[in-house]
């Protein structure tokens, strides 16, 4: 038997500070060189895009994979969830679990390459991914403010108010990408744009910069003179940016970057590589997404659901 968790199902048992730790965790495991992580592998069909990305935690006791169809109109994320006899244990939904797992990386980079001391953090997207960015982002660093831009007037007040009124963190909408970039020390991209979204001399010097939305080659938010100007580039892993960074393989093909000394997140919190070298370089991380981080963060939902006694039973192959 398998159980079977809706959106609904996760909802309940679904915490922020659980998935924190287990994306750090599993994460340091990959640097270790104990988890493996295949990357996202993407089949084009008539009527839309068919995602498959799998992975091996056996910190958490699981493997797995995530798949994810578009078309429609509507995207469809499902996580089978395996034990490590082999068995399917669960069947999860997974639209906020991703969101939130894709959070969770972005506060623990915060926590290893954010510079010394409170900041204004700057969120460029104001969709349902940039809400959990702000969640997470508020579990691990000191953060004095918000500022929030978004294209869209009406959706940017309405982000702002929910942050206001669910989190309880200082949130204001800024009237344009670049008052909500200049000065704050940790500026997160979060949006589907297919063109750069800040400038470069908008950033200042000693900043982080999150680039967490784009996942496809040929699509980049940040533009390639900020890449240059990156005194460390951290990334989730080296062969999945390597297949999907359009921030690094745009600025790479237009002679801005090229990928010597480019570091893994997974290796920093391993111990084995080095994230900031100095206060007043920019550091740009680079989140593509990974399925350890799906696994890990199933496996807490798959046990605390267990507990709660939620989902239903699904019988597979006989059982």
């Amino acid at each position: 038997m398998a159980l079977h968790l809706g959106e609904d199902d996760v909802e309940k048992v679904l915490e922020m500070d659980a998935v924190i730790a287990a994306v750090e965790r599993a994460t340091a495991d990959l640097g270790h060189g104990t988890a493996q992580n295949q990357p996202r592998r993407r089949i084009f069909p008539p009527s839309g895009v068919l995602n498959v990305m799998f992975a091996s935690d056996p910190g958490s006791g699981y493997y797995g994979l995530k798949s994810y169809s578009i078309g429609g109109g509507a995207v469809r994320f499902l996580i089978v969830l395996y034990r490590e006899d082999g068995n399917i244990v669960a069947l999860i939904e997974a639209n906020r679990l991703g969101a939130y797992r894709t959070g969770a990386a972005s506060a623990v980079a915060a926590r290893r390459l954010a510079p010394a001391g409170r900041q204004e953090v700057a969120i460029i997207g104001t969709g349902w991914q940039a809400r959990t960015q702000v969640h997470a982002i508020s579990r691990t660093l000191d953060v004095s403010r918000f500022r929030v831009f978004g294209r869209d007037a009406d959706r940017r007040a309405a982000f702002v108010e929910e942050i206001r009124e669910n989190l309880g963190v200082k949130v204001d909408a800024a009237s344009s990408a670049e008052e909500a970039v200049r000065g704050a020390g940790v500026v997160v991209t979060i949006t589907p744009s297919s063109t750069p979204v800040i400038e470069a001399s908008w950033v200042d010097d000693g900043a982080l910069v999150i680039g967490a939305g784009s996942n496809q080659p040929h699509k980049a938010e940040l533009p390639a003179q900020l890449v240059q100007r990156a005194g460390t580039v951290v990334v989730d892993q080296l062969e999945a940016a390597r297949l999907e960074s359009g921030d690094l393989l745009l600025a790479e093909a237009s002679g801005h970057f090229d990928w010597k000394g480019v570091v893994e997140l997974g290796g920093i919190l391993a111990g084995k590589a080095t994230g900031r070298k100095s206060a007043g370089e920019i550091v740009l991380f680079e989140s593509h997404g990974l399925a350890l981080w799906d696994v890990a963060s199933a496996a807490v939902v798959f046990e605390e659901a267990q507990r709660a006694r939620l989902g239903t039973e699904v019988g597979l192959f006989g059982f």
